[in-house]
């Protein structure tokens, strides 16, 4: 009977230790990808979790695994903000609101932005959860413009884009003036309006031409990573 139960007993704490190193990976993953977009590599995110480069190959054998992994569930969070927005009775402040959430949630994480518009990873599950997502955008989309509020030429894929213009301004001023990209939204969403109206009070206030003097000289081009 001893001899039984005492390889059960020491396999516990392995399970636990593989669980603990990949939350770990993903922590680490999240950070590395947010800066550095999907150019960074396995062995990019074994280093930032001090782990050896073997232990994150274990748990995710190729960068696919891992990019599935890490933005499968964010994807998904973005379709549900989609739904819950559709119980918003204003079609314009349904649009608007999730437009807000969704591209703060990109604003600082280069690697999601990137995966709104990259075919090269996530061939399965993130591709499922990218097309969960179109239906309850679409219909955003076309009440507000049902409604006469949101120009009519306007289309879901356009979000993407705007994603990538927001987060591109989050990462050029980030060092100065990192909520910048408030700024620039708000003016954008104006622009979305189907007819002129009053314009939105813009929520942070503009740079000086010093200050963006000094976004250029403290941003970086982001390092790529073979």
């Amino acid at each position: 009977m001893t001899q039984n139960t005492a390889p059960a007993a020491t396999a516990r704490p392995l399970r636990r230790d593989a669980e603990r190193n990949r939350r770990r990976i993903l922590e680490s993953a999240r950070e590395v990808f947010g800066r550095r977009g999907l150019d960074a590599t396995l062995d990019d995110v074994a280093h930032h979790a001090g782990l050896g480069v073997g232990t994150v190959y274990r748990r995710f054998p190729n960068k696919e695994h891992l990019v599935e992994a890490m933005f499968t569930e964010r994807l998904e969070d973005i379709a549900d903000l989609a739904k819950q927005a559709l119980q918003v009775s204003d079609p314009w402040e349904a649009f608007v609101g999730f437009v807000w959430q969704t591209v703060e949630m990109h604003s600082h994480d280069r690697g999601l932005r990137e995966i709104m518009l990259s075919t090269a990873f996530g061939h399965e599950h993130v591709a499922e959860a990218k097309a969960r997502m179109v239906p309850a955008i679409t219909q955003l989309v076309e009440r507000a413009q049902a409604a006469g509020q949101l120009r009519s030429d306007v289309v879901p894929a356009d979000l993407p884009l705007l994603h990538q213009m927001t987060g591109s301004v989050a990462e050029y001023t980030g060092q100065v003036a990192p909520h910048l990209w408030r700024r620039c939204l708000a003016l954008l969403i104006d622009g979305l309006r189907a007819e002129p109206g009053r314009a939105s009070e813009l929520p942070c206030p503009e740079l000086a031409m010093d200050v963006i003097d000094q976004a250029m000289c403290t941003w970086r081009q982001p390092r790529q990573h073979g």
